[in-house]
């Protein structure tokens, strides 16, 4: 009778190579920022045996890990580019790579969320939406939930979230939503947040616990859980 090692699934390239990579001290999201592509798709390997096509750029990545000590991911991703190769169609042509549609409108108004998996993997999916905001010069607010425990002022309290007419909106998982900023407070600086985004490594979870954590209103070890953005032109 086979042994149940003998039965236990084979990993593929791509996944063997991003496990070299995740024990050498690298996250799946600073993978996925080295071959320019999101950290979902690096979980692909492991789960759908996806990832062929970056096998080259993994393996040069890798050796210069190993052999030349780089360990930054901007200088990784230069060294991935040029063996990163598109997937062809059936007539030969480029295949092409399906991203979200950054959607903000004429007025300015676009809206992004990023639930508990996004979070844990620096909520990438918003820093496009922020980086076009800052682009086009826009302010911002945003709405984040955490566990009750993690916030360091009163709900509701005026000096947690000033001037903002919306509840607190308590979860029965002990978790609270909080808004902060809105068009009646002028909200934020887009520009500035994507200069804290890119300051985090591009984790926009990071950038956003991080100012938090500057303003005082969340202890050191607080873990936000959901997070959405809102964008709008000033008049």
């Amino acid at each position: 009778m086979p042994s149940s090692d003998s039965q236990a699934p084979q990993l593929n390239e791509a996944a063997r190579l991003a496990d070299e990579l995740q024990a050498a001290g690298f996250t799946k999201s600073s993978i996925a920022r080295i071959i320019d592509r999101d950290a979902s798709l690096v979980s692909q390997f492991y789960t759908r045996g996806k990832g062929a096509a970056f096998v080259p750029a993994l393996t040069r990545v890798l050796a210069a890990v190993h052999t030349a000590g780089i360990t930054d991911p901007d200088a990784l991703a230069d060294i991935a580019a040029p063996h990163i190769t598109r997937r062809t169609t059936t007539s030969g042509s480029r295949a092409r790579v399906r991203t979200k549609a950054v959607l903000i409108t004429p007025a300015g108004t676009g809206t992004g969320r990023a639930g508990a998996q996004a979070i844990a993997s620096g909520a990438a999916r918003l820093r496009p939406l922020i980086a076009e905001a800052a682009r086009q010069g826009l302010r911002l607010a945003f709405t984040i939930r955490m566990p009750k425990s993690g916030y360091t002022l009163a709900s509701g309290s005026r000096a947690d979230s000033p001037g903002i007419r919306r509840d607190v909106v308590q979860r029965a998982d002990h978790t609270e939503e909080r808004s902060y900023g809105s068009a009646a407070t002028g909200g934020f600086d887009a520009a500035d947040f994507a200069h804290r985004i890119d300051a985090a490594g591009g984790d926009v979870t990071a950038a956003v616990h991080r100012w938090l954590l500057e303003t005082g209103r969340i202890h050191q070890d607080a873990h936000i859980t959901h997070l959405e953005v809102r964008t709008w032109r000033r008049r």
